[in-house]
């Protein structure tokens, strides 16, 4: 192996994926919900770094993309959502907000860039199960970009059960599991995030599922805990520690929807020197990213 590795540092070519030089691009990243407490519908738009940038203060600030007019239509009508940013926005707003930016990042008045996002605070759009939602985004210099997306029927979960790990782990984690009965005949899509006490929910890597192995199966699998985005990963994560209360959103999604997570996981975990460069799926006209739907159910759990 370490001849294997010598070799390959020996005859190495500099890598330059195919997007390095391409022109910068709109990046579009949206989501409407259905289920209990369901936030409202939202849209990031940024747009992409050029493939060797260092990523400062300033290139945070200046991702985010302004004045747009972004709108959500239905078969009853359109809505548009309105631009709001963290530092214009009074203290009940910011405690919904926070349910949204937490997935992204930790955000309190101590930080030093703007985050920005399209949102219907009116709550005039709620999302429905079995509906189609046309998303449209026109950017001040007349550029247009459009996705579609639909909320699929909701499969839950049967039952949630911890259980001792395998291996030499310490007695004061756990492994969390479940049961779920697919519907059989018919292509089913899910992701899942979890939160632990009071925190934000967020995604781990391997999020997305299908059904096409087991599809009408019922079945037990195992759902590790999503960890920080600066967290140190070791063969201790994805466990959950006893005392904790754990919550996790499960949810089902279309298939567009599926193939935008899945190819960018994928891509996420096969980094390394032998590692090939997957181009993310997408569902955005005239940009990247992914306009999305949810039919979603929340679990709580105290770890025992």
């Amino acid at each position: 192996m370490i001849g294997i590795v010598y070799l390959a540092m020996a005859c190495e070519k500099e890598f330059i994926p195919e997007v390095a030089n391409e022109p910068d691009e709109i990046v579009v990243e949206g989501y409407i919900e259905a289920g209990p407490d369901a936030l409202p519908p939202y849209v990031l738009l940024t747009r992409t770094l050029p493939f060797f940038t260092a990523i400062s203060r300033d290139e945070l600030n200046e991702i985010f993309l302004h004045d747009a007019e972004v709108v959500v239509t239905t078969d009853e009508g359109a809505v548009p959502l309105t631009e709001v940013c963290w530092s214009e926005l009074d203290q009940n707003q910011r405690q919904l907000l926070q349910q949204v930016i937490g997935q992204f990042a930790v955000i309190d008045d101590s930080i030093d860039f703007e985050f920005c996002l399209y949102i219907d605070l009116s709550f005039q759009l709620r999302g429905e199960i079995g509906k189609r939602y046309d998303l449209s985004v026109t950017m001040p210099d007349g550029k247009q970009l459009s996705a579609s997306t639909s909320i699929p029927r909701h499969i839950p979960l049967d039952t949630l059960f911890f259980k001792v790990p395998v291996g030499e782990v310490p007695d004061t984690l756990k492994e969390l599991r479940t049961f779920i009965e697919d519907t059989p005949g018919e292509g089913d899509f899910y992701r899942y995030f979890t939160a632990t006490n009071d925190g934000s929910f967020l995604a781990p890597l391997g999020s997305v599922a299908d059904d096409l192995l087991f599809d009408g199966q019922s079945f037990e699998f195992p759902l590790p805990k999503a960890e920080p985005f600066d967290a140190d990963l070791d063969e201790l994560a994805g466990l959950y520690t006893i005392g904790d209360t754990t919550h996790i959103k499960w949810t089902n999604i279309d298939e567009p929807h599926f193939r935008f997570w899945n190819t960018l996981e994928f891509n996420t975990f096969n980094q390394g020197p032998f590692s090939n460069y997957t181009r993310i799926q997408t569902n955005i006209q005239g940009g990247l990213g992914i306009w999305g739907g949810y039919s979603f159910s929340v679990y709580t759990i105290v770890v025992e």
